[in-house]
């Protein structure tokens, strides 16, 4: 039973890859071959790990604690080094939500974030994914934590409020000149109006983003019960324009005899459903349809969008819902061209509603984006 600092060793020096950024660099020495090192020792590891300002807890696959550092023991009111090691998790009584949190990271190999009363303190929770069913616990003061992100929201509500102002000049500019001129300079405004249109768009969706980013999970008092399939319906309607022009369709089951429910924030669900099928519309070629199907699983509520393009590279499924990540042009079906923040959007707010997203190709052929949200228990 793994019960010693020694024995978390791969999970924590990831995590201290991660967390402080080291890399090593062997000295050359005249005339000779480059000495190669053989990193830092474990020792070092330790310390590192120490004095992150984060607090850290390693959970072994049987959930007891094989590491902490200092912060975390000060946040848990344990004064002795190694007091923790050892311990059942359940020996902190934390709450089912966090029990659940680990239990998703290990099923998904995916972060999760939560958060966590320990006494008066309320604390930020991120868990990380290990190997072989360990875990990674960071662990910051919620206050302070929010505190750093409101500053971080004024400051980046503050730009997009001056680009916005600029843009939306240059875009009158842009529809005044379009009315006046004709031949290649005709191309020339309509190129203008584009550029500026997915500049407005660029600004709007990272202001989203940053919103989504510095949003606690579990804080929203919009989440509502509703039947996914309503809010299915008000995006299509935005987006059927562009698909009648395509002959896309849109099907979608199963149909209303079977009930569905969701617990999210219908603007939020709104805005991933749009994001969602906008990209499916985006690689869809002309006449063929995508599949929405909705299914019950345990305590989720799956949404699973189909297309009907040429699938996922190995790189599309690896980065696909990173920022700015754009697929191999030559697989878009569809002239109109995103901010490249549209799925990453689409999975920080399934983060902050307590869900997740996922991408696969379909084994008929398409891609397959499912997204998981938690129903009403």
């Amino acid at each position: 039973m793994p019960s010693t600092v020694s024995q978390s060793l791969p999970l924590l020096t990831a995590a201290a890859g991660l967390a402080l950024g080291w890399h090593w660099r062997g000295k050359r020495a005249p005339n000779r071959e480059p000495r190669r090192s053989r990193g830092p020792s474990d020792q070092q590891v330790r310390e590192w790990i120490d004095a992150l300002p984060q607090g850290w807890l390693a959970i072994a696959p049987d959930d007891r604690i094989a590491g902490s550092n200092t912060r975390a023991r000060s946040l848990l009111g344990c004064d002795l080094a190694g007091a923790l090691t050892g311990l059942a998790l359940a020996s902190l009584e934390p709450p089912d939500e966090v029990l659940h949190l680990i239990e998703l990271t290990r099923q998904k190999g995916m972060t999760q974030r939560g958060r966590w009363g320990m006494g008066s303190t309320l604390v930020d929770l991120r868990v990380l994914p290990g190997r072989e069913g360990w875990v990674g616990l960071l662990l910051q003061d919620a206050s302070l934590l929010d505190t750093q992100l409101q500053a971080q929201e004024r400051w980046v509500s503050d730009v997009a409020h001056e680009l916005k102002t600029p843009l939306t000049a240059l875009m009158l500019v842009g529809d005044s000149l379009a009315s006046g001129t004709a031949g290649r300079e005709a191309v020339l405004v309509d190129r203008l109006q584009r550029e500026l249109q997915r500049l407005r768009v660029l600004v709007e969706d990272l202001l989203d983003l940053t919103r989504l980013d510095n949003t606690p999970p579990d804080s929203n008092p919009n989440a509502a019960v509703l039947d996914p399939r309503d809010v299915l319906g008000s995006v299509w309607t935005t987006l059927e324009p562009q698909a009648q022009e395509r002959r896309v369709t849109l099907m979608v089951s199963p149909g209303r005899d079977q009930a569905r429910r969701a617990l999210v924030d219908p603007a939020r669900l709104h805005q991933a459903l749009l994001n969602l099928l906008e990209n499916a519309l985006h690689y869809s070629p002309d006449g063929t349809a995508i599949d929405v199907s909705l299914e019950q699983r345990d305590r989720w509520c799956l949404i699973a969008v189909r297309d009907r393009g040429p699938g996922l590279s190995e790189a599309d499924l690896e980065r696909m819902f990173q920022r700015f990540y754009r697929g191999d042009p030559s697989r878009v079906r569809s002239p109109r061209s995103g901010s490249g923040l549209g799925l990453a959007i689409v999975k920080q707010i399934a983060l902050a509603e307590g869900g997740l997203v996922r991408a696969s190709n379909h084994a008929e052929g398409g891609a397959v984006l499912e997204l998981l949200l938690p129903t009403p228990t």
